[in-house]
């Protein structure tokens, strides 16, 4: 990516994927990271039960030695679940689940994404549920203007050759930020850069996000795998008044 890819002097960016958010984080003062189904779902529903959780961008051995090292629970994959492990990437599942005060999350690409900021950028995680809660805080702490500008990260699923599939629920829950921030601040809507507009164009013009959300590929896709519940939980709009940011590699309620 050249430099033309920046966005420059825009207060509210939007990219796709760990490699756009890698290219957008040295040039923002914040990230924001959404990924829908589910990594910012879970990490919205647990963080707003009480609990520290750390992202992880690894589904393997070094999961296990990471979580080891944090003093952490580890969530397993959907189908993993089990007395044993009752944590996983499934919201749902965290619901259930016993109360974990520290609780790493892999995750190929919200983790990934997560850790494309430097010690001096904000990372927020956002979702369908909290967008007016990030948008409010992002206007609090005066983000989303040339001088201090907030990328915007939908996360996108992972296709067989590993190659980046946009989805419909991340560009709907970013724009659903964008949508939020620009309300808040009046003269942002004339700071968002063009793709950041699209992102926000897209939501509003979404008479039914949450069914546009069940029917769309990946919520095809968790429904057809008995997942049901989890989209569910992840078309909760504004539900929740938590903001997840990451503060010393574990995200917590802002304020808290």
């Amino acid at each position: 990516m050249t430099e033309d890819f920046l966005q420059s002097g825009y207060g509210v960016r939007f990219e796709w994927g760990p490699a756009g958010a890698r290219h957008l984080a040295r040039d923002v003062s914040c990230l924001v990271v959404v990924d829908v189904l589910s990594f910012t779902t879970s990490v919205s529903v647990a963080v707003e039960g009480g609990a520290r959780v750390f992202p992880y961008p690894w589904r393997d051995d070094t999961a296990i030695d990471f979580a080891a090292r944090q003093d952490a629970r580890l969530a397993v994959g959907r189908r993993a679940v089990g007395p044993d492990s009752p944590w996983s990437l499934s919201p749902a599942a965290l619901r259930r689940a016993p109360f974990a005060a520290r609780l790493v999350l892999p995750s190929p690409n919200g983790s990934a994404i997560s850790a494309a900021a430097d010690d001096t950028t904000r990372v927020v995680a956002a979702c369908l549920r909290n967008a007016s809660a990030v948008g409010a805080w992002l206007t609090e702490q005066r983000y989303g203007t040339a001088e201090r500008p907030v990328g915007v990260i939908a996360a996108g699923e992972r296709r067989p050759d590993g190659g980046l599939r946009p989805a419909l629920e991340d560009l709907l829950g970013a724009g659903a930020v964008i949508a939020a921030l620009g309300d808040r601040r009046g003269s942002a809507r004339t700071s968002l850069s063009p793709e950041a507009a699209a992102a926000a164009a897209a939501f509003a013009a979404s008479p039914d996000v949450a069914a546009a959300v069940l029917a769309s590929a990946s919520g095809r896709e968790l429904v057809d795998g008995g997942f049901p519940e989890d989209v569910a939980i992840a078309t909760e709009g504004d539900a929740s008044a938590v903001v997840p940011v990451l503060v010393d590699g574990a995200f917590v309620a802002a304020g808290g």
